[in-house]
């Protein structure tokens, strides 16, 4: 039982640590936007969810891996949430510039005032004590400039890198849905591959216990013949039990990464493919991920942005000059009114606030030598993805090759077998033997193309051209 379950738990292992990659991928890039102080879980990772469209229809649909990263590059919730982020980060923007433009509000007041003189201490004699009602018309526009701040400065020039960190997240955030939308549909593909396959050997189970079954009432062979058949296709009845529920999950699995109601069945449109990749430079792929790399762009950014905050704080020591004025009419009414304004120049110099002022350089240089650590280490994590992906191709095809010819072997093998039980040559325990290592080289098969196909696709993901994932799928 063993050769298609363990089969099964391979494409899931494989599964599984592409997905921990993805979340720990996805962490850095949110950490990149989030304060220091928060954390992001890999668990948490909103490339697995999606926000559902679309009508629940009686007909199953023909999904394409093409309509699914389509699918997916709309409503995947990684790339909407990716898409908020960008809009509070250009928010954030904005707030900083207005910090360096000149502020003007306009009022308009009506007062109406009546001042009880007494009350106010003042008793003159002979002076009325209440006086009013009387009233004024003021219409005045203000106007503040803080015309030398460099503090705000930088910090719109740090916002301005964090907006574009956000843009460039957001497209990065595409490249991952690729990926994630395409493993899940390869991993679905490989479900049902094997699924037909264990339905083929439950066939060959059947056909193989029946003549077992027919021997041993012709007296021909032993009762164990027909009990060793009997537990060969039950095994592999319980086998397909377990194989048709794994595609059933990860078929809902695709459908939560795109945004598919849970209730609408699907089919699977495509086939795995199978082309061999070619050689390329490694160094030249290595230097294209350098260029095309989104989220290493991103962490560019958000280092720039450190380095700007961090000139802000130091900034902060620096006098400032701002500018308060405001201009309008005033009177008993607007008819019978007069301008008047009012201007004023502040210039503003920190004396002693020593500790403050430290204590901000100290955290905003903590949070520079922080992004600049993660820099280094994503340079470094690009070249690696980069040899990473070209080892897992070359590793891959070659258990292609292998399995296939595998698969070959193992079918003539069975073949016979059954021809030597049949002739009375020889008991059907090489018939067991023999179905069991059909099962195992088309495991094997199974589980190398998908682990050839998803390596492509990472390559893709790691030179920054994921959107072009037929290009590397289809050979290269």
């Amino acid at each position: 039982m063993s050769s298609i379950a363990s089969s099964n738990n391979s494409n899931r292992s494989v599964a599984c640590a592409l997905a921990l990659s993805l979340a720990g991928l996805l962490a850095c890039g949110l950490a990149a936007q989030a304060p220091p102080s928060q954390s992001v879980s890999p668990a948490s990772s909103p490339f697995q969810g999606s926000v559902v469209t679309g009508e629940i229809s009686a007909q199953p649909v023909a999904l394409t891996l093409d309509d699914a990263i389509q699918r997916g590059l709309k409503t995947n919730l990684g790339v909407i949430l990716s898409g908020t982020q960008t809009a509070e980060a250009r928010g954030e923007r904005l707030s900083q510039l207005q910090a360096l433009l000149p502020s003007v509000d306009g009022s308009a007041k009506e007062s109406v005032m009546q001042v009880d003189l007494a009350a106010e201490g003042l008793r003159i004699p002979g002076f009325p004590t209440v006086i009013g009602p009387f009233g004024f018309t003021d219409v005045r526009a203000s106007l503040t400039w803080s015309l030398i701040d460099v503090a705000s400065l930088r910090h719109y020039q740090a916002a301005r890198h964090n907006f574009a960190a956000a843009q460039l997240s957001a497209q990065d955030a595409r490249e991952m849905v690729v990926l994630v939308v395409g493993n899940a549909y390869l991993l679905a593909l490989a479900d049902e591959t094997q699924v037909a396959s264990v339905e083929a050997q439950v066939a060959t189970a059947k056909i193989s216990l029946n003549q077992a079954a027919d021997n041993h009432k012709a007296g021909t062979a032993p009762l164990l013949d027909e009990l060793r058949a009997r537990v060969d296709s039950q095994s592999l009845d319980q086998q397909l039990i377990v194989a048709k529920n794994a595609l059933e999950k990860d078929k809902l699995a695709l459908a939560r990464a795109i945004g598919l109601p849970l209730a609408q069945s699907f089919t699977l449109a495509d086939k795995a493919p199978y082309a061999a990749f070619d050689q390329i430079d490694v160094e030249k792929a290595i230097r294209e991920a350098h260029a095309n790399r989104k989220d290493l762009a991103a962490m560019v950014e958000q280092t720039q942005a450190a380095e700007q905050q961090r000139k802000a704080a130091t900034a902060n020591r620096l006098p400032t000059l701002t500018f308060n004025g405001d201009y309008g009419d005033i009177g008993t009414t607007l008819s019978h009114s007069h301008g008047t304004g009012d201007a004023a120049g502040t210039l503003s110099v920190p004396l002693f606030k020593e500790y403050g002022l430290r204590g901000e350089a100290q955290v905003a240089q903590a949070q520079l030598d922080t992004a600049q650590a993660k820099l280094s280490d994503k340079n470094a994590q690009v070249d690696a993805d980069v040899r990473d992906a070209l080892l897992d191709i070359a590793s891959a095809q070659k258990q292609v090759e292998v399995a296939k010819s595998s698969v070959a072997l193992a079918g003539e093998a069975l073949s016979e077998a059954q021809q030597r039980y049949a002739n009375g040559v020889s008991d059907n325990l090489a018939v067991s033997q023999a179905q069991q290592s059909v099962a195992q080289a088309n495991d094997q098969y199974v589980t190398s193309l998908y682990r050839h196909n998803v390596a492509k696709l990472s390559l893709a993901r790691a030179l920054g051209a994921g959107e072009n994932y037929k290009n590397y799928l289809g050979g290269k």
